[in-house]
This record gives C-alpha cells, sequence and structure tokens, in this order.
C-alpha cells in the first residue's frame, strides 16, 4: 500500500509524536509498504504563539489537496488537528475517502493551562475533527476511557515501542558521585508540571534533559540543578542507565514514551497515578513506582529490581504497535462511489 501521512508535528520537533511516526514508518516499509509524509517541511510556517519550537505550516486546503491527488494514496492517516490535519480532512471528505486519525496529546488541558481556554470549547472542536474519520487511534485503554466520557467514537488503542537495542542496560554510563541521581527527560514546558519534581527534598542530585519555553524561568529558580539540553540516541540511552530513578511528573501525558525508553535501560518510573503512568509504568510497580506523593515515590522507585524493569519495557514492540495501525487503516478506492470505498474496506480486513 502507499500510505499518506498527514502531520503538523515533525523534525526539528523532538517530542513523542514525532519519534512515534518515524519509527511507524521505518515499520512500515518494513513491511513492504511505501509511507509519504506531509509535513510542516512541505510549506511556509510560522511559529506557534506561546511555543515557538512548533512550527505552523501556513498550507491552503487547495496545496494540500494537490500533493493528496499527485501522491493517489491507498490509505491516509490524519496524526494531528492542526493546519495540515484540518485542511486534508476536508480535502478526504470532499473526495470520500476513508482515513483514520490519532489522539496523541491532550491538547484542550495544554491549550487551558496556556490560554485559560475553556476545556468544552476546545473538546467540540477535537471530536468534530475526530468524529469524521473512519476511527481515532488512542495511546491507551485508561486514554480510550477518558474520552469516550467527552463523547468520543470509534476509538482504538494503537500502543507504543521502544528500540530495545539502542535502549539498553548494556553500555556506557557517565561519571557520577554516589548519591542518587533523579532525571527528567522531555519538554521543558508547563503541562509537564516540572516544578513538582524540581520542588521535591531529594536525596542526591537532580538531572534534567530537554529544551522548551519555561526553560530559562526553571534555570532561574532551580539552580542547583543539572541541565543536558537535548540528547539523542546513544547519548540519551547513557543518561538513561546512569540514573537511578527517571521522574516523570506529567499529570496530562496521553502515554509518555520517555518513560518506556527509561525502563528499556532498566531505570525505574516514578510518577503520578495517572493516564500514561499508570498504563506504561503498571500500578503493581513492575516498571517503577506510582504514588500520589510524588517525592515517596520517587525514594520507593530507588529499590526496584533494574532487571525486571527492563523485563516490563520489553513487552512494547514498534512492529506489535505498526501492526494495531494498520488494522484500523481503510482501503482508499479512487474513482470509486462510496459504496465500493465501503467493500473494498471490508475486503482489508476479511
Amino acid at each position: 500500500m502507499k500510505i499518506a501521512i498527514v502531520t503538523d508535528a515533525w523534525e526539528p520537533q523532538v517530542n513523542g509524536v514525532v519519534v512515534t511516526l518515524k519509527m511507524t514508518c521505518r515499520e512500515l516499509e518494513a513491511m513492504g509498504h511505501e509511507v509519504v509524509m506531509i509535513t510542516p517541511a512541505d510549506f511556509k510556517s510560522l511559529p506557534c504563539p506561546t511555543y515557538p519550537d512548533i512550527r505552523l505550516a501556513m498550507a491552503s486546503r487547495h496545496a494540500v489537496e494537490q500533493r493528496l491527488d499527485a501522491m493517489k494514496p491507498d490509505g491516509l492517516h490524519l496524526a494531528t488537528e492542526g493546519p495540515l490535519g484540518w485542511a486534508a480532512r476536508a480535502v478526504a471528505i470532499h473526495r470520500g475517502w476513508l482515513f483514520t486519525t490519532a489522539y496523541h496529546s491532550r491538547f484542550p488541558e495544554y491549550l487551558h493551562l496556556r490560554t485559560r481556554v475553556p476545556l468544552s470549547w476546545s473538546y467540540a472542536a477535537l471530536r468534530h475533527f475526530h468524529h469524521a474519520g473512519h476511527a481515532t487511534l488512542v495511546t491507551t485503554n485508561s486514554m480510550i476511557d477518558d474520552l469516550v466520557e467527552r463523547g468520543f467514537d470509534r476509538c482504538h488503542v494503537w500502543t507504543r515501542g521502544v528500540d530495545l537495542d539502542a535502549f539498553s542496560p548494556h553500555g556506557a554510563r557517565l561519571d557520577r558521585g554516589k548519591a542518587p541521581v533523579f532525571l527528567y527527560v522531555g519538554r521543558l514546558a508547563v503541562e509537564k508540571n516540572i516544578d513538582a519534581f524540581l520542588k521535591l527534598d531529594l536525596p542526591g542530585e537532580k538531572w534534567v534533559a530537554g529544551i522548551g519555553p519555561e526553560e530559562a524561568r526553571l534555570k532561574r529558580c532551580y539552580p542547583g540543578v543539572r541541565w543536558f539540553g537535548v540528547l539523542r540516541g546513544d547519548d540519551l540511552a547513557t543518561l538513561y542507565r546512569t540514573a537511578d530513578v527517571v521522574v516523570f511528573p506529567s499529570l496530562t501525558d496521553t502515554f509518555g514514551l520517555v518513560m518506556v525508553e527509561a525502563m528499556a535501560c532498566g531505570t525505574p518510573v516514578a510518577a503520578f497515578p495517572v493516564t500514561g503512568p499508570k498504563d506504561v509504568v503498571d500500578d503493581q510497580g513492575l516498571g517503577g513506582i506510582l504514588d500520589p506523593d510524588l517525592w515517596r515515590a520517587c525514594i520507593h522507585a530507588l529499590g526496584c529490581d533494574r532487571d525486571k524493569v527492563r523485563a516490563h519495557a520489553e513487552q512494547y514492540h514498534w512492529r506489535r504497535a505498526t501492526e494495531q495501525f494498520m488494522a484500523h487503516l481503510p482501503l482508499i478506492v479512487h474513482g470509486g462511489s462510496k459504496v465500493s470505498v465501503d467493500r473494498a474496506m471490508q475486503a482489508t480486513f476479511n
């Protein structure tokens, strides 16, 4: 199949959405499919208000339509609800194409934290966006339950994976003292609730890897923290395996890919028992410790068995995740009626 993926999140952004799409493309191509991306890199763009690291494409529906018509995709996935996602959605509806969408991020909560826009407004817009699709792919069952309560339907799990060779307990470590090292990895943004970690009175050191709009304020408020900026690949794996605990203070993430990467390196996670951590880390303590008291979670995570933490991470495979992605992707029949499209879709899954 030729699969078109439309996304407003792409390089040079460093986040879980971009990693997920890149790894999904890799697996799809390994399975014999052709993948064509439509991203902000294809158009002029503007910085997103309150988050300039994210670029918003200045793309008309016509421009997106031209690209999709030139591709003649057999399947279409809309990864994000940004300008490109909305433009591609309009084209697909006009063409009578079936498509899937994905719910990667709690955008209403993020927008509310930054601008105080009521959650009900944002969720109404997102329901409208996703209800036009054949299926909405969601990271976890807990997140599906949350969306169903908010009126979403046709939601299906599309989990995440980790490169178990790249992220491993075996390999280089940084020089460090004997005191415990507590590490945060991710965007430095208000929705990540990083203060909840950095204000804790913990033994040892606090390390942070990442950049974002909160960077200057956090560095000013917490001068005793060791800052690493953005790390990738081997350097990131080295940092994970050097730490004693990875702290994940977010209350709004839908998954939290950094938790799986940390666990794959044998490093336990300390987090709140909320959507994301309670699905990924497991509330039985297999991948770390979940506790409403984040300090207590951090301290207890020091006692986790790192071999068992690694074993827990080994259930996350990108091939399995990509098979879930493909299981819900309907076939597009060009030049056919809606009836023929529906029949083709049924034949795809039979």
